[in-house]
Parts: C-alpha cells; sequence; structure tokens
C-alpha cells in the first residue's frame, strides 16, 4: 500500500494513490482536501485512502501525462506551483510493516529525507500509523504559519 500526504497552506490533500507498475504510482481521484486543523476529518481521509487502496492507473508515455489530480484541489495551475510551499509525504505499508516518508526538495524535485523517515514495528496497527501521520503534518504546519 502507498498513500500520499501533501501539506499546502493549511490544507491537507490525499489523493487516492493509483499503481501504475512495479512500484510506480501517480495521484488519481477521488481526493481528499480537509483543512489540517480538522484532525477527524483528516484521519477519516485517510482511512478512506487506505480503503480503495491502489487501484491499476494506466501507464502513460513521457510528454502524455495529464495534468496532476491535486492541482485544481491547491488552486494552481502547474506542478512547480504546487511543489512550491507544499511538503509531502507518503505513508508505505508491506508486509504488514509501515512507514512514513518525508520528502525535500531538491533540484530534480521532491527526494525522500532521511531524516524524516519514521519506520514502525511489525504489529502496530494502522490507526497508529494515521495518528502519528496526522501528528506530523500538523506540526509542520504550525512550523509553516509560525515562520
Amino acid at each position: 500500500m502507498h498513500c500520499h500526504i501533501y501539506l499546502r497552506k493549511g490544507l491537507v490533500i490525499i489523493p487516492t494513490s493509483g499503481s501504475v507498475h512495479r512500484g510506480l504510482h501517480r495521484d488519481v481521484e477521488p481526493v481528499a482536501a480537509i483543512a489540517a486543523s480538522d484532525t477527524d476529518a483528516v484521519r477519516q481521509a485517510l482511512h478512506d485512502a487506505f480503503a480503495r487502496g491502489n487501484p491499476p492507473t494506466p501507464y502513460y508515455p513521457r510528454g502524455t501525462f495529464p495534468q496532476p489530480v491535486v492541482l485544481k484541489y491547491a488552486g494552481v495551475k502547474s506542478w512547480s506551483a504546487f511543489a512550491r510551499g507544499t511538503l509531502n509525504w507518503t505513508i508505505k505499508e508491506k508486509d504488514g510493516k509501515y512507514q512514513i516518508v518525508g520528502y525535500k526538495m531538491h533540484p530534480d524535485g521532491w527526494v525522500e529525507d532521511p531524516e524524516q523517515m519514521t519506520n514502525f514495528p511489525s504489529g502496530t496497527t494502522l490507526n497508529e500509523v494515521i495518528d502519528r501521520a496526522i501528528e506530523i503534518v500538523q506540526e509542520a504546519m504550525q512550523y509553516q504559519t509560525s515562520r
């Protein structure tokens, strides 16, 4: 399982993560856009995203990609405008083990940030992972708004 979480200007955007092939995922509809301060709604959106899983999603050859679905929820027209000022995490699950991965900006785009990785031991429940993800997002939101 693979689930993206974006934080942009106090808004949490949680798209469905479609499986293109062999570990490649793309954001697809449906997408939830919720105020980061609404803990219960963020929790429900994450549960909903996990319930949808990673549906098969078509592969698009280079140059034929549709616009990313998250742009309209963020109110921007381009990926570069979206990426500016947006924080990004992924919740990954493999063989019952969860990981939350934070990303940082790099000249080539977002890259995994080893300092923002949270690995959970076997037996950790999805509820525990979601609660920690919400804490991470809300802490980041408070940091963003205090700057």
